[in-house]
């Protein structure tokens, strides 16, 4: 296979969703057996809202939230927070490589009013659940935490709530209808996708070194910026977003993006249950009606709202404007969760996804 072919095939063209959406499993497998923890977001862009509120004057760190799930240290000193700078990092590179950035505003107000309110409810939910699609879902189930199943299955519920109010005349935009005599061809250009190719391999290899550099002195925080890149690479090139696999479901009948988040919960699955015979203690969290209510909210937000944790960070860096907001409204949720749920009573002291 020539750079060419190899180019054009693995750093251009789209992934198929299951291999990819396997490979994030078993990723996310050695990422618990080397950091300790899982693969999770929502936590640490609560610490980074609440640091946010501190530097505004506010002593978040009072809150009974964020005194839970621990303020101390920066994102650069998180392992967290490494791995989410890693995946920016990776899902702006892989965008670059495919000519896939550009600035694109959402076609109605609608949809910024999705985008905001979906963002919050979803955000709220998440908080309210112990964590997103991620610490409460695909990597909750393979950690055999009860809690992930009550949140998959009422974010099942939440997200075909969500697609039926999404149906409603309201939220139909206007098609913009154009007479034609031929169809016309999708063309690049030439030397923009050149420069941005080379753009993405120096983001890529900045990011590579950033965290081997790293991990010269402080081996998991390095290790954690190199899992976040590859997390970054697998989400952007293969377009995988758990929103489209529940609403898809309910609208198209679509199961395909589905199944292959069972089939990367699986593989998961079959690694941890490897780690936990090693003698390593998996992620268990508390099994209540929060997990239920949360997941209820967090399916029909990010219905509403058309993306999910991971579908909004690779569309935002690809440009997708509506996509901001809907980070926007999560984090906005994420930081006054703190407040709102206040001090919530625990079975354990593990840290929030």
């Amino acid at each position: 296979m020539t750079w060419q072919q190899f180019k054009q095939t693995y750093l251009i063209k789209f992934w198929a969703p299951a291999p990819a959406v396997i490979a994030a499993g078993i990723l996310s497998t050695y990422y618990f057996g080397i950091t300790g923890t899982f693969w999770a977001v929502t936590g640490e862009f609560t610490r980074w809202g609440g640091q946010l509120l501190q530097l505004a004057g506010v002593h978040s760190e009072q809150w009974g939230y964020y005194k839970l799930i621990h303020l101390e240290g920066t994102p650069l000193t998180r392992i967290d927070g490494m791995m989410i700078i890693g995946m920016f990092g990776g899902c702006f590179a892989a965008a670059l490589w495919a000519n896939n950035v550009k600035l694109r505003m959402p076609r109605s107000r609608i949809r910024i009013i999705q985008a905001v309110a979906g963002g919050i409810i979803a955000g709220f939910g998440a908080r309210l659940a112990m964590g997103c699609n991620l610490a409460a879902f695909f990597t909750g189930i393979p950690q055999f935490s009860l809690h992930a199943w009550f949140f998959a299955i009422a974010t099942a519920i939440g997200t075909w709530f969500g697609a039926r109010f999404t149906l409603l005349p309201i939220f139909r935009i206007p098609v913009r209808m154009q007479k034609v005599s031929t169809a016309s061809p999708l063309t690049q250009k030439p030397q923009q996708a050149r420069r941005r190719f080379r753009l993405g391999m120096l983001v890529f290899f900045a990011m590579i070194a950033w965290g081997l550099l790293t991990a010269v002195d402080r081996p998991k925080l390095g290790l954690a910026m190199l899992f976040g890149v590859g997390f970054g690479l697998l989400i952007e090139r293969a377009q995988i977003c758990f929103t489209s696999a529940f609403r898809d479901m309910w609208i198209t009948g679509r199961t395909y993006m589905a199944k292959a988040i069972i089939f990367g919960m699986a593989a998961s699955a079959i690694g941890i249950f490897s780690y936990v015979q090693l003698g390593m203690e998996p992620k268990i969290m508390w099994a209540g009606p929060n997990a239920v209510i949360g997941g209820l909210l967090f399916g029909f937000g990010i219905v509403l709202a058309g993306g999910c944790e991971t579908g909004w960070m690779y569309r935002a860096v690809e440009g997708q404007v509506h996509y901001w907001w809907v980070g926007l409204g999560q984090r906005y949720r994420f930081n006054h969760s703190g407040l709102l749920l206040g001090r919530p009573v625990t079975s354990a002291g593990h840290p929030l996804g």
